[in-house]
C-alpha cells in the first residue's frame, strides 16, 4: 500500500453550459483543461485515476499522459457522486484520496502538495480555503472508503464533509484557483 494518497481527477461531466466538451478546450498554454489538470495532479501524486465519461473515451490517448489510470464511469449521467465512487473503487487499496475537478485548471501545484502533505500526516479530511470559502481539491483518508463508494447523486462528497466538519482540516491559501471552475466560455474570458 502506497504511503501517498491516490489522485482522482473527475472528468465525466456533461459541459452543458459550455456548448462543447470544455475539458478538451485549449487554455492559454494551448493545453486542454483535461491535460492541464491531469499533469498538475500527476506531478504531485504518481498514482492517479482519471474518471471520464464514455463521450471522452476516444480522446483519452491524445490528451492524457501515460501512467494515468483511466476509468470510464458508465453512469456519468448520475452525477459527480457516481464519478467519485468509480474513482475510489478503482483505487480501493489507497491510504486516501485527493479528489480534483477537471474544470479547475488554475489550482496551483503547491496547493495540491499542501493537501497531500496534510493527508499523509494523518488528516481525516482536508480542503483548501480561499478567503473563507472552501474550495477544491478535497482529500479523504481511507476511513471514508465506504462513504465515498456509496455516493450516487450530483452533490458529490459535500454531505460527507458536512457530517464530519470537526474533522475537516483547513488549508488556508492565497490560491484563488481553488474556487474558480470553468462552466462557460465567459468564465475563460473573464481571466483575460
Amino acid at each position: 500500500m502506497s504511503q501517498l494518497p491516490v489522485g482522482i481527477l473527475l472528468a465525466a461531466g456533461k459541459s452543458e453550459r459550455f456548448g462543447s466538451n470544455k475539458l478538451l478546450y485549449p487554455l492559454k498554454n494551448n493545453k486542454p483543461m483535461l491535460t492541464s489538470c491531469a499533469e498538475k495532479l500527476h506531478s504531485v501524486l504518481p498514482d492517479c485515476v482519471v474518471v471520464i465519461s464514455q463521450q471522452l473515451e476516444c480522446h483519452v490517448s491524445e490528451h492524457l499522459q501515460s501512467g494515468l489510470r483511466v476509468v470510464v464511469n458508465q453512469c456519468s449521467e448520475c452525477g459527480i457522486g457516481s464519478s467519485i465512487a468509480s474513482g475510489v473503487r478503482a483505487s480501493a487499496d489507497a491510504t486516501g484520496w485527493i479528489i480534483m475537478l477537471a474544470d479547475m485548471p488554475f489550482v496551483q501545484v503547491a496547493t495540491i502538495q499542501q493537501l497531500v502533505n496534510k493527508l499523509s500526516a494523518g488528516a481525516s479530511i482536508v480542503a483548501p480555503f480561499f478567503e473563507e470559502q472552501r474550495g477544491h481539491p478535497v482529500g479523504f483518508d481511507r476511513e471514508y472508503y465506504d462513504n465515498l463508494v456509496s455516493l450516487r447523486n450530483d452533490i458529490g462528497a459535500r454531505q460527507i464533509i458536512n457530517d464530519n466538519l470537526p474533522l475537516l482540516e483547513r488549508v488556508i491559501t492565497s490560491d484563488s484557483g481553488v474556487i474558480f471552475d470553468i462552466d462557460s466560455r465567459e468564465d475563460l474570458e473573464s481571466i483575460g
